[in-house]
C-alpha cells in the first residue's frame, strides 16, 4: 500500500509552516494535511493554520465564541497562520472576511480522529461486522461540534478529499486523514447536516486525478442522472413489526407457506404522467393487493441505487442506498414495516456477483483494481460488460457481507435472493478456453467465491435468524441449500431453474404431442428434494422477446387460458415454494417492459380475472393446507398416484403432512375431458374437490365432479372414478364424514 507523506517539514525553527508545505496545501498535493493544518503546539504555545480560499482576513475563535487570535495570510491562495491565546488544544471556528462580505467556518483539522485502534484491527482482519456504522457519511457530534464524519477505503491513493456543494467541489478544501494500517481515509467536517450531495476526489498512485467517486457506503444518493452521494440521517422509523419478525425467527421456513410475488418497483404501477410511485404510494397500493391476492412475500428486483433504468437494478452503484427513484430511505423502511404489519415479508434481489464500470462507481476506485480483479480473466464479466468482485480480498468480502447484514438490520428485510450465483461459482462461466484462470487445484470452481458465499450465509443466519437467503443458481452445484458445516453453501433455498425450463417447454407443445414429452414433467421429481427449492416463474421468462406466460401456452386463446390456470394449480400442488412475477397472476398479454406499467385494465375481462381468481384461491389453499406446504422440501410429503399415463397426458400425486388431511393433485393436460377416469387414492371415503381450474368462475367449461368423489376399496386397491375436465388441474382433499 502506498503511504502518503508530507512534502516537506511541517514547521521551521520559528514555528511557521515551511514554504513547501504551504505551497502543497494550496495546490492540493500535500500527503498529510493534518501535519500542517489545524492546531499545533509550538514552544509551549499553540498556532493555528487553515486553508480558506477567497478569504483576506481570518480570526480564530473557540467553539464557545472566545477570540483566540488573528491569523496572517501566508499565501494569496488562502493559507493563513497565527499564534493562539489558548492554554490547551481545542477545536476552532474561523471568522473569514473579504471585500465582498464575511462568513464563519469550523476547522475540520482541529478535531481528532473518530475511528479508533479497535476499528483498525477488525477492519484490517476483515472481521468487522458493523462497517456500515464506521464507513460512509455519518451525522455525529464530535468534540463539541455537530457535523458529518466521512470514511472511505482507498489504500493506494495519494490523496482523498471530500467534495460537495459545501466546499465548491474543491478537492483542496477537505483532504482526508489516512489510517495507514487499513488504507481508510477519514475526516470529520463540522457544520454540515443531512441532505448535502458529496463525492470523493481521489488522486491515484500515479498522481492522476480520477473521476469523482460516489461513496461505496452511501446511505442515500441523488436521483439519476445525477450520481452524487447524499448525507443522510440514520433511519429513524419507529418499527411496529415485532410480531411478524418473531414469527419468522421461530419458524422453519422450509415448513411454512412461502408464496412470492416478484415485483419491479419502477413499473408495477406508475403515475398517469409516467413517473414512479413513492414508497408510501407503493405501500398504499401494493401491500393491500398482495394481501388480497394471497401471497406471503414480495420480492423486489434490486432497489439499491443504480444509474441505468433498463438494467432493472442489476447493475448497482450504491449497494447501501435505496434508490432515490422512490423517495427517501425512510420511505422504504415504512414500506417494509407496513408490509410486516400486514403479514407480508419483503425479500430483496441482491447482486454481489458483479458491478458496473461507470466512472463514478467502484471500478478502478483508488486508481487501482481495488474491488475487482486486475486480470480481466477473473475481473471482467463478458456477458454484462461489468466488473467482478475480488472475492479473494478480505476487505471486499467484508464490504459485501456487511451489506447483507445492513439490509437485514437497518431495513428489517426478510430475505435476500442472491443473483447470478452460478456466474460466481465457476471461473469459466461464459468463457472460452484460455479466457479463464484455473484455481489453485487446477479446477474451474471459484473457491474464493465459495468461501464468500459460505461466510455471508453464516453471518446472516447467525445474526438474523428468520431472514432467508435464496440462490439463483442454474447448475447442479451440490448442496447449495445445505448448511456450511455439512459442506454446503449455506443458502436457505435455491431457485429450481430446471422446473421452470422443463414445464414451460412442455406447455409450449400442442396437446397432441405432449404424450411424447411426458418426462419433462416427471423428471423434476427425481431431484425435487435434493435442495430446498423455490419454483420460479420470474421476470427472466417474460422479457427479451420471450413473450408472456400466457403467450407460451399452446393452442387457441381459450386453451391458453385453460392451460395457464392448470399450470398454476399444478405448480402450487408441486413440492417447493412458489414465485410468480408481477402481471402473470392476471395473464399479462404484453411482454414486460421496465418503461411502462402493467396492463391493469385486463382485470376487467373475464378470462384475465379468472386467472387472477385462480391464483388467489391457490394461495389461500397453499397457506391453509399443511399438506401443500409443510413438507415442500421433504420426500415424505410426496408420492405418485399416476406417473405413466403419457397417452392421456394425465399426472396425479399425493401431498401430505402432519396436522393436515392428504390432498391429491390431478392434472389433465389435453383438451379432452376424461370421463370415468380411475385414480388410485390411499384411503377410502369422501374426497372433496377444493379447486378445479376448469370451474366456470375461472372462465372454464364448468365440468367437474359435483364437489366431491368417493374412493372405494376394490380388488385392485382403493380408487375413485371421476371426470377429469379438459386442460385442468383439480385438487381433492380427504374429507371423511
Amino acid at each position: 500500500m502506498r503511504k502518503p507523506r508530507a512534502t516537506a517539514a511541517t514547521s521551521g525553527p520559528d514555528g511557521l509552516a515551511s514554504a513547501g508545505d504551504v505551497a502543497a496545501i494550496v495546490a492540493g498535493t500535500h500527503g498529510d494535511p493534518f501535519a500542517v493544518l489545524g492546531v499545533h503546539e509550538v514552544d509551549k504555545g499553540f498556532v493555528a493554520r487553515c486553508f480558506v480560499p477567497h478569504a483576506e482576513f481570518v480570526t480564530a475563535y473557540t467553539l464557545t465564541g472566545k477570540n483566540a487570535g488573528e491569523l496572517s495570510r501566508r499565501d494569496e491562495g488562502g493559507f493563513f497562520e497565527g499564534s493562539l491565546s489558548l492554554r490547551k488544544r481545542q477545536p476552532l471556528r474561523y471568522h473569514a472576511r473579504n471585500a465582498g462580505g464575511d462568513w464563519w467556518l469550523t476547522d475540520p483539522y482541529s478535531f481528532g480522529p473518530v475511528l479508533g485502534p479497535l476499528d483498525d484491527y477488525y477492519i484490517a482482519e476483515g472481521s468487522h461486522l458493523r462497517l456500515f456504522d464506521k464507513l460512509g457519511a455519518h451525522l455525529i457530534d464530535h468534540e463539541g461540534a455537530s457535523g458529518v464524519h466521512f470514511a472511505v477505503w482507498a489504500p493506494n491513493a495519494r490523496r482523498v478529499s471530500v467534495v460537495g456543494d459545501f466546499n465548491g467541489w474543491d478537492g483542496r478544501r477537505h483532504t482526508m486523514r489516512v489510517r495507514r494500517d487499513t488504507g481508510i481515509w477519514e475526516l470529520f467536517i463540522p457544520d454540515i447536516a443531512a441532505g448535502r450531495p458529496y463525492k470523493y476526489e481521489i488522486i491515484g498512485p500515479d498522481g492522476v486525478r480520477l473521476p469523482l467517486k460516489a461513496d461505496p457506503f452511501a446511505f442515500k444518493s441523488e436521483l439519476r442522472p445525477a450520481t452524487a452521494s447524499v448525507t443522510a440521517l440514520p433511519p429513524a422509523h419507529q418499527w411496529g413489526d415485532e410480531a411478524h419478525r418473531n414469527f419468522w425467527r421461530n419458524a422453519d421456513a422450509r415448513r411454512e407457506a412461502v408464496s412470492i410475488y416478484e415485483v419491479h418497483a419502477g413499473s408495477w404501477q406508475l403515475h398517469d404522467d409516467g413517473s414512479f410511485l413513492s414508497w408510501d404510494e407503493l405501500a398504499d397500493r401494493l401491500i393491500p393487493y398482495v394481501v388480497d391476492t394471497g401471497f406471503t412475500h414480495i420480492e423486489f428486483m434490486p432497489i439499491s441505487e443504480h444509474p441505468y433504468d433498463p438494467s432493472w437494478g442489476y447493475q448497482t452503484t450504491g449497494l447501501y442506498a435505496p434508490s432515490a427513484r422512490f423517495g427517501d430511505p425512510d420511505g422504504f423502511a415504512r414500506f417494509v414495516d407496513g408490509a410486516h404489519r400486514a403479514g407480508i415479508g419483503v425479500i430483496l434481489d441482491w447482486v454481489p456477483a458483479h458491478f458496473p464500470v461507470d466512472a463514478h462507481g467502484l471500478a478502478n476506485f483508488d486508481g487501482t483494481a481495488l474491488y475487482e480483479h486486475a486480470d480481466p480473466r477473473k475481473g471482467f464479466h463478458p456477458d454484462w460488460n461489468t466488473a467482478i468482485y475480488n472475492f479473494g480480498r478480505r476487505e471486499v468480502v467484508s464490504f459485501l457481507v456487511n451489506n447483507a447484514l445492513f439490509w437485514a438490520e437497518k431495513y428489517h428485510v426478510d430475505g435476500l435472493r442472491v443473483d447470478a450465483v452460478a456466474s460466481m461459482l465457476y471461473l469459466d462461466y461464459s468463457r472460452k478456453a484460455g479466457e479463464w484462470i484455473p484455481n489453485e487445484k487446477g479446477g474451474r470452481e471459484n473457491l474464493e467465491a465459495v468461501s464468500f458465499l459460505q461466510r455471508m450465509n453464516k453471518e446472516v443466519y447467525g445474526h438474523h435468524p428468520g431472514v432467508m437467503t435464496i440462490a439463483e443458481e442454474s447448475t447442479s452445484w451440490p448442496k447449495v441449500s445445505q448448511p456450511v458445516h455439512e459442506g454446503g453453501l449455506g443458502f436457505g433455498f435455491k431457485w429450481n431453474m430446471g422446473f421452470m425450463h422443463d414445464t414451460l417447454e412442455y406447455f409450449s407443445k400442442e396437446p397432441i404431442f405432449r404424450k411424447h414429452h411426458h418426462g419433462d414433467i416427471t423428471f423434476g421429481l427425481v431431484y425435487a428434494f435434493s435442495e430446498n427449492f423455490v419454483l420460479p416463474l420470474s421476470h427472466d421468462e417474460v422479457v427479451h422477446g420471450k413473450g408472456t406466460l400466457l403467450g407460451k401456452m399452446a393452442g387457441d386463446d381459450w386453451q391458453k387460458f385453460a392451460t395457464l390456470r392448470a399450470y398454476y394449480a399444478f405448480m402450487w400442488g408441486y413440492p417447493g415454494k412458489k414465485l410468480l412475477f408481477m402481471g402473470q397472476e392476471f395473464a399479462q398479454r404484453r411482454e414486460w417492459s421496465e418503461a411502462r406499467a402493467l396492463d391493469w385494465n385486463l382485470l376487467d375481462f373475464r378470462a384475465h380475472r379468472g386467472v387472477w381468481q385462480t391464483v388467489r384461491d391457490l394461495n389461500y389453499l397453499y397457506r391453509s393446507r399443511p399438506a401443500l406446504h409443510a413438507r415442500d422440501c421433504e420426500p415424505e410429503g410426496f408420492s405418485w398416484l399416476i406417473v405413466d399415463d403419457s397417452a392421456n397426458s394425465v399426472f396425479a400425486w399425493l401431498r401430505s403432512a402432519p396436522g393436515g388431511n392428504p390432498i391429491a393433485v390431478i392434472s389433465n393436460f389435453t383438451p379432452v375431458p376424461r370421463d370415468n377416469y380411475r385414480v388410485p387414492l390411499p384411503m377410502a371415503g369422501r374426497w372433496r374437490e377444493i379447486i378445479n381450474t376448469d370451474a366456470s368462475d375461472y372462465g372454464g367449461s364448468g365440468k367437474g365432479n359435483d364437489g366431491a368423489v368417493e374412493a372405494r376399496k376394490e380388488a385392485g386397491g382403493i380408487s375413485a372414478t371421476m371426470l377429469l375436465p379438459p386442460l385442468s388441474t383439480i385438487m381433492l382433499e380427504f374429507a371423511p364424514d
